[in-house]
């Protein structure tokens, strides 16, 4: 089980192509609305979730939780006691965690990217706390995959693909989208 959140003003395109590729090499992926199960993303385009945050499950089912950016998306996210108690879950059970764009602020807020090669929309650098900031599209350290923005969403979702499947099964949906 992947989990998906969303708020009002997540930005979409970093929830919702994370959700497609995933979906579309079979994984079960839930969306998760905060505080209802439809959000208003960041550029006004409502989003019917899955599930609410009180429905979700912490369990040995859970494979990774994905955090969009967007604002105030991301601050909606890190404020909801759900959410925290997913991060919690991932971390104590060695399950994924992911974010991009501003949502690594998130993981870097709690200390959990000290040490960490990690990535983030220009600007939040300084909220990573301790990570060593690459700038890169993308990057994975440990069970953390964080991501750089809206124009790295493909390639972020791919490198989901890539953790959760395979770099093969990875390879095999960009070429089926015609990713360069």
């Amino acid at each position: 089980m992947i989990y998906v959140f969303m708020a009002n003003g997540t930005e979409e395109v970093e929830a919702l192509t994370p959700v497609d590729c995933l979906r579309r090499c079979e994984l079960e992926v839930k969306t998760v609305g905060i505080g209802s199960n439809v959000v208003r993303s960041s550029h006004g385009v409502p989003v019917i979730t899955d599930l609410d945050a009180n429905e979700i499950v912490l369990d040995d089912k859970l494979d990774m939780i994905v955090l969009p950016g967007g604002m105030p998306g991301t601050l909606n996210l890190e404020k909801n006691e759900q959410v925290q108690k997913a991060i919690d879950f991932c971390v104590e059970q060695g399950k994924y965690v992911a974010a991009i764009c501003a949502a690594p602020s998130i993981l870097g807020h709690k200390g959990l990217l000290r040490g960490r090669r990690a990535t983030c929309f220009p600007g939040f650098e300084e909220t990573l706390e301790g990570a060593v900031v690459t700038g890169e599209p993308v990057e994975v350290d440990g069970r953390f995959v964080t991501g750089k923005g809206a124009g790295a969403a493909m390639a972020f979702s791919l490198k989901l693909v890539e953790v959760l499947i395979s770099k093969s099964r990875a390879d095999t949906l960009a070429a089926s989208l015609q990713c360069p």
